[in-house]
């Protein structure tokens, strides 16, 4: 797996509130969630539960990535992870794809690897870059492609095994599998709350980094390989 770049990403709402939406960008909201919201849930709630992870209404403020790599002097195999997170989304992403570039540089055919990153993380990087006006590089154009043509590996669709209904957690794959918790924290949840009240991008930082690394413990148990320890995980700043 020496060619494969482990992610995850931690989303929260544009605004705090709804209300610090313009007006025309509430019109937008209340007209979106009006066929999929019971008519009991108010907009305002709708938005707290929901904007975050619709791209549309959302933004990305920690974005963590991982790699396996050989240390020469030990020959031990140890996992690096970085999370990069900040307020100014434009700035986090220019930072992320300068990353990932130099990844490209040395692994050409690398691959994504997360859980449920069909679904949510990368098409939700692909769609803020887009809506921020900044290029899609050539390791994320993949919109048309085949899913068997694309550089994206999925531990929650290899966890289906062909049932194609089933989806899981990766707090509770990890349980299943015995691998240690992402979840000793914070949760998914709780980001825009650390986030927006907080005020704590070190703690969303750390919480991404640990999904990031729960990844790369699954898929080392799903190739029958003994999971990365704690001592050979490196942060690096």
């Amino acid at each position: 797996m020496i060619d494969a770049l482990f992610i995850d990403i931690e989303t929260v709402p544009a605004q705090p509130t709804l209300e610090l939406l313009d007006p025309g960008w509430q019109s937008l909201w209340t007209a979106r969630i009006s066929k999929t919201m019971p008519e009991m849930v108010e907009p305002e709630m709708a938005y707290r539960q929901k904007a975050g992870i619709m791209a549309e209404f959302g933004r990305i403020v920690c974005i963590a990535s991982g790699y396996f790599s050989e240390d020469k002097t030990s020959g031990k195999t140890l996992f690096k992870v970085r999370a990069v997170a900040g307020e100014d989304e434009t700035a986090l992403l220019k930072e992320w794809v300068g990353m990932v570039d130099k990844f490209y540089a040395l692994f050409p055919a690398f691959r994504f690897v997360g859980h449920n990153i069909k679904e949510f993380d990368i098409p939700y990087i692909c769609r803020r870059l887009m809506a921020l006006g900044l290029p899609l590089p050539k390791y994320l154009q993949i919109s048309g492609m085949k899913p068997w043509e694309t550089n994206l590996v999925d531990t929650m669709h290899q966890w289906r095994f062909g049932d194609t209904r089933h989806s899981i957690s990766l707090n509770l794959l990890a349980h299943v599998l015995n691998i240690p918790t992402p979840k000793d924290d914070i949760d998914g949840s709780q980001v825009q709350e650390v986030f927006y009240k907080e005020k704590n991008l070190d703690r969303i930082k750390k919480y991404c980094v640990k999904d990031v690394v729960t990844v790369a413990r699954v898929m080392q148990r799903f190739r029958g390989q003994a999971i990365v320890g704690a001592d050979e995980v490196v942060v690096v700043d």
